[in-house]
Formats: structure tokens, sequence, C-alpha cells
């Protein structure tokens, strides 16, 4: 009998003993996840096995295209279980994403296999976005050879480059339009550097990839006329995720002890009300900057959530290995991940207490 699917046809939640099921296995493989990434610790299998994947893929490419609520639900939980898995998630999304504005020919050449979890991908854009944009000029260039699509340069950041088949990236053409590239990671002119050691989620196998006259498998057509930003709400969701996490170790602080109970209440309550506000807006929308307060919010509050966690942990929370060491680092990474410049901007004033 297949396992249970967690994002079955037409579903508006994620199906509950499937949810069970894959939360359970991403635990138990987390430490050897966050180790050597969920390519080799096996969890990409088991994303694939209960459907996980097929939620993010068209109906028409053997997927089942699950409601945006759906999923977010399941990233709010996935936060707080696995970061490492989390970030390969959406990266391998951000990817999909992207081939699914292409004709059907390379729809249906990818996409069914990548929900199968036959093929995998990554995303290689942050030069559009976020990522050495400040030193001017194209970090990625697209020549057109006459047919086929020559690419040079680099891709800063790229989740699971030495672990996946594919890199969905983007480069600035001669006219200076932006396109979109599926590249074969076995590609001659692809050399992808050693996975950068970096203060958390290291096993996401993140590495800068050098592209020098590679020849494009695919092309993107039609080029997509949005221009991909940083700071959606997948990000928020993960980082309330991760906040409810430190919320749960507070708890367990304060069962033993009364002085953290009000901490720990408190803290709960705003991951849930936060929380709430993110599923509202997925399912009412938000405005960009109604959006990036909410951002803020989630860096916040996570932040401040497993700090908390440590301070209450106390000396053994300082140990590496331990739950609150581990929430302090990867709380982190919400300051750079996919974070919009007024977020950013909004943080150094604070943190420098600029009002």
């Amino acid at each position: 009998m297949p396992p249970p699917q967690l994002f079955p046809i037409g579903c508006q939640h994620p199906e509950p003993d499937a949810l069970i099921a894959v939360l359970d296995a991403i635990r138990t493989r987390a430490e050897q996840t966050r180790s050597e990434g969920p390519w080799a610790s096996g969890i990409w299998k088991v994303l694939a096995a209960h459907g996980v994947l097929d939620g993010f893929i068209p109906i028409d490419c053997e997927g089942t295209a699950a409601d945006e609520a759906a999923v977010t639900e399941f990233l709010l939980e996935l936060g707080g279980c696995c970061l490492t898995t989390a970030l390969a998630l959406t990266q391998w999304a951000s990817g999909c994403r992207i081939i699914a504005e292409a004709d059907q020919d390379v729809r249906q050449r990818y996409l069914p296999a990548l929900t199968r979890g036959e093929l995998t991908t990554t995303v290689g854009i942050s030069q559009l976005t976020t990522s050495r944009r400040h030193l001017g000029g194209a970090v990625m260039r697209a020549s057109d050879l006459g047919g086929r699509w020559q690419l040079d340069g680099l891709c800063p950041w790229v989740t699971g480059a030495d672990s996946v088949d594919t890199i969905v990236t983007g480069a600035a053409t001669a006219d200076g339009e932006t396109r979109f590239f599926l590249v074969d990671c076995k590609a001659p002119g692809i050399s992808v550097d050693a996975p950068m050691q970096m203060l958390a989620l290291t096993g996401s196998r993140t590495s800068v990839v050098h592209v020098t006259a590679a020849l494009a498998a695919e092309m993107i057509e039609p080029p997509t006329t949005r221009r991909p930003g940083a700071g959606g709400l997948t990000t928020s969701a993960l980082a309330v995720g991760a906040a409810k996490a430190s919320a749960k170790l507070l708890a367990e602080e304060a069962s033993r002890r009364h002085d953290v109970r009000p901490v720990a209440h408190g803290l709960a309550d705003e991951a849930d009300r936060l929380a709430a506000r993110v599923m509202n807006a997925v399912r009412e929308g938000i405005e960009p900057d109604d959006r990036d307060r909410l951002r803020g919010e989630a860096n916040n509050l996570v932040i401040r959530a497993s700090q908390a966690g440590l301070v209450a942990s106390k000396g053994a929370g300082f140990v590496v290995g331990h739950p609150a060491e581990l929430a302090v680092r990867e709380a982190m990474f919400f300051l750079v991940w996919s974070c919009p410049q007024t977020v950013s901007a909004a943080t150094l004033c604070e943190l420098a207490s600029l009002g």
C-alpha cells in the first residue's frame, strides 16, 4: 500500500496522517540532514513518496497543485522541524515554479520527473534579487548563439548545487532583458565550489556556481514578466514555525521552572497570532509594504524566541548540539535569507537604536 499523500487533489489542508509521517521521518533524520543534506539523508525520497513535491506541481504535469494555504500550513510545521530541509524544498519549488512558465514540451519533459523525485533541481537567481547587485553590471550574462543560449558568469548562492541534477538560473541578455534557463549540472563549463561552511544550515550544501561558456539545456519561453523578488510569505511562515519550536523548548523548561512560564506562554501566544496573520495574508492577499512588515515581525520573533530559549537553558544551552544553540544559529539565517532591503534597513536601525 502506498504511503498517505500530503496534498491530495483539492485538499484544503495537509492530510493529517501524511503530515505526521513526513514530520516524524524528517525529525528522525534531522541530524544527518543538517550534516549531509536531505538528498544524502534520504529525506528527499520521503518527500516524493508522501506527495509533498506533488503539491508544488501543476495537475497537468502529474502534480496536485495544492492550495497555497495548505502548503503554508505545512511550511509552518516544517519550519519548526528542519530548516535545512525547508531551504532545499523552497529552492526546488522556486525552480519548478519557473519551469512551469515554460512551453508545454519543456514542462512535460521536466516537471513529472521532478515531482516523482527522479530528477532534482534547485534555483540560482540570487544574482537577480539580492546577491552582488551592489557591484553593478550583470553577474550572469546570456548570449544568443542562434537557437542555443550560452551562459557566462556566476550564481553566488545555489542550495544543493553539488547534489542536484539541474539548476534554474537567470541571466541578462545583450538587450538588457532578463531570461531564465535550465542548466545541466554536468554540462561543460559548470563548476561548483565546495559547499560553504555557514553559521547554520551548512547541510543545505549551498555553493557558488561558476558558469563559463556553458550551453543552457532549456530557455524558459516565454520569459517571465515578473522579476523574482525577495521576502515572500514562504520565508515568513518558516520563521514563525521556527519561533514556535523555540517556544515549545521554553515550555519544556517552564514545566520545571515557574519563572519561565510567563515568557513561554507569551512567546507561544505571539507565535500563534503571527501564524494566523500569515495564513490570513495567504488567503486574503497582502500589500507589499504590509508583507515586508510581517516578515520583519517574523524575523524579530524568531530571534527573540530562540534567545529566550538559550537564556532559559542556561549553560547547557550554550553547548554544541543542544536545541537552544541550534535554534539561535538558525534564527540568524532569517536576517539574510531572501530578506527585503526595507526589512534589512529597519533591522539595522533597530540594532543601532536609531528609531
